[in-house]
């Protein structure tokens, strides 16, 4: 059994990921907005790789083809190759993963709370991810940090 830490982890991407958690929550946070942004950023994820996806076939569809003027001669080019095709391969099984998500998420919205819920995710919102500026946030932190009877986190 491996024991979590008590502390999240402090790399730079993980930290990354805690501010845009927590910028996410306080910037949508009811069901409905919630339920918008995660759509949004489903369709946009799919615009993008689709389109990307479509270039590469066009550019490299004719792989491994039978075409005397395609360059094969030097082993870049096909270790290049190679990668644009398992790439290309990757890209479809992600944009048929992300179909798949969207059928899921169209359930979603069909989902519709009354006011009183949705006031209870802005609560929670406020709770989970506060403003970071927030004057008496900013207080708060520079007390804990200067408290000498935490326990040690080592």
């Amino acid at each position: 059994m491996t024991l979590v830490p008590e502390e999240p982890c402090q790399c730079p991407d993980c930290q990354r990921f805690y501010r845009e958690h927590d910028r996410l929550i306080r910037e949508f946070p009811t069901l409905r907005k919630q339920q918008e942004l995660n759509w949004a950023a489903l369709q946009s994820f799919r615009t993008l790789c689709g389109r990307v996806l479509e270039d590469l076939q066009k550019q490299y569809g004719s792989t491994g083809s039978d075409d005397p003027d395609s360059i094969k001669g030097s082993d870049l080019i096909e270790d290049s190759s190679d990668s644009i095709r398992e790439a290309i391969a990757e890209l479809e099984n992600i944009n048929a993963h992300l179909f798949s998500i969207e059928a899921l998420m169209e359930r979603i919205f069909d989902v519709k709370v009354p006011e009183e819920v949705e006031q209870k995710f802005q609560e929670f919102a406020g709770e989970l991810a506060p403003d970071p500026l927030n004057v008496d946030r900013l207080r708060l932190n520079r007390l804990l940090h200067q408290t000498p009877d935490l326990p040690d986190r080592n």
